[in-house]
């Protein structure tokens, strides 16, 4: 299936390595040689987009090697795209969390830019007839969490191109937090815009490997049985399912204005749980999702997880001033997470972790947010209501292995790199 429908053959990085030879290999062990799939496209002048009418759904992560955005080459290809759709941030990345651009024509290209951030599936083909768009082409960096809204964009783009009959291109990108799975399945009954399908908390999949999973196990059943008329990925060179950001040699382009580092997304599926709570998730800080706290805490709590020696982190008694979400202009008091080894380190658990012991230290002051919304984060109730009943780390997460378990199981078939 996956020869019958991709533009380029998906070789192994494997098979890659050994056709150039062994200095190539090492070097590719090394991360050094791994290419994303919109340069691959751009080295052959993007000649398998001539004719079409592409509409691209990008953001600033959607840039070649070179730091050229994806949008401008193809304009200076003479591919210019019909539309560029903008996801949550926008085109362009400048919206806060929750927020996008708008619509506009972008200055630099004259190409349309629809904002598809929160919209139906309806809406989006419609847009998708009004430019006229024939091949949809997705090209945007993502962080392996659940809850990160872009493949979540992408899968309305892709339901919205079953509806109208378009292709559907990934030009694929490492996942920056590698290729293992993590953490607890969506219930449906919880699902929201942070997570509309059930799959897993951290989900070790690229978004090439993805689109797959979701066109053959998801799109089915909400598209009357169809599933896109062409999907193509465009996969990574060189990419193994072990190798983190931090080796692969590539510029990290901050894909939302909350994401700043490798290391911010390497603690983010996890720690974003701590958006479900009354704590600080650290945002208004230059390190959010690794700066937790709140006024009140103090040293206690990293003197605890430390105790705790949980694989690869560290925690630092940190003291800090949100300029703007959570406690804007308080001190908070809390913890910095300093990631010591990055293939050991566990977000899930460690945040997990960090939830209990901060309920256990600090009973006057933890506290779900209100409406719950840790629920819709985690993909259920029963993250919350173990650790209010008082259930230790462990028990927490062995109640996910066996629906953990089968989401490997049932993954392995969409897998593109081993």
């Amino acid at each position: 299936m996956v020869s019958r429908r991709s533009l380029l053959a998906v070789a192994p990085a494997a098979v890659v390595a050994a056709a150039a030879g062994p200095a190539a290999a090492q070097e590719e062990q090394r991360g050094r040689g791994v290419t994303p799939g919109a340069d691959r496209l751009a080295e052959r002048g993007w000649r398998e987009f001539a004719g079409r009418k592409v509409g691209v759904l990008t953001n600033p992560t959607g840039v070649l090697r070179d730091r050229t955005h994806i949008v401008d080459s193809l304009v200076a290809a003479g591919m210019a795209p019909v539309a560029v759709f903008g996801p949550e941030h926008g085109f362009r990345g400048t919206a806060q969390a929750g927020g996008s651009e708008g619509s506009y024509t972008d200055p630099r290209t004259k190409v349309p830019v629809y904002d598809a951030y929160g919209v139906s599936t309806a809406k989006l083909a419609e847009m998708y007839r009004k430019a006229g768009v024939d091949t949809v082409v997705f090209d945007i960096a993502d962080v392996g969490a659940r809850f990160y809204t872009y493949i979540w964009s992408m899968y309305t783009a892709m339901a919205a191109a079953v509806e109208t009959g378009a292709s559907f291109v990934v030009l694929d990108r490492p996942n920056p937090v590698g290729g293992k799975a993590f953490g607890p399945m969506l219930d449906p009954a919880f699902a929201s815009g942070v997570g509309r399908k059930p799959i897993v908390q951290q989900h070790g999949m690229s978004a090439g490997e993805l689109a797959k999973f979701f066109d053959a196990e998801f799109l089915p059943a909400d598209t009357g049985g169809r599933r896109l008329s062409k999907l193509d990925v465009i996969a990574v060179r060189g990419w193994h399912r072990d190798t983190l950001f931090s080796r692969t040699g590539l510029d990290w382009v901050p894909p939302s204005p909350n994401m700043p580092t490798p290391q911010t997304a390497l603690a983010y599926p996890g720690t974003c749980l701590f958006e479900g709570t009354v704590l600080s998730e650290g945002r208004g800080t230059t390190r959010p999702f690794e700066m937790i706290g709140m006024p009140d805490v103090d040293w206690r709590w990293a003197e605890e997880l430390n105790g705790l020696n949980l694989p690869g982190v560290r925690f630092r008694e940190n003291y800090f001033v949100p300029t703007f979400n959570k406690f804007v202009g308080k001190t908070c008091g809390g913890v910095q997470l300093h990631v010591t080894d990055e293939q050991s380190f566990d977000p899930i658990r460690t945040a997990v972790t960090m939830l209990v012991t901060a309920k256990r230290l600090y009973p006057a002051l933890f506290a779900w947010r209100p409406d719950n919304f840790v629920d819709k984060l985690a993909g259920s109730a029963r993250l919350r209501t173990m650790i209010d009943a008082g259930a230790g780390v462990a028990e927490v997460i062995g109640a996910w292995q066996d629906e953990l378990a089968k989401f490997r199981q049932l993954r392995r078939q969409h897998l593109i790199y081993w």
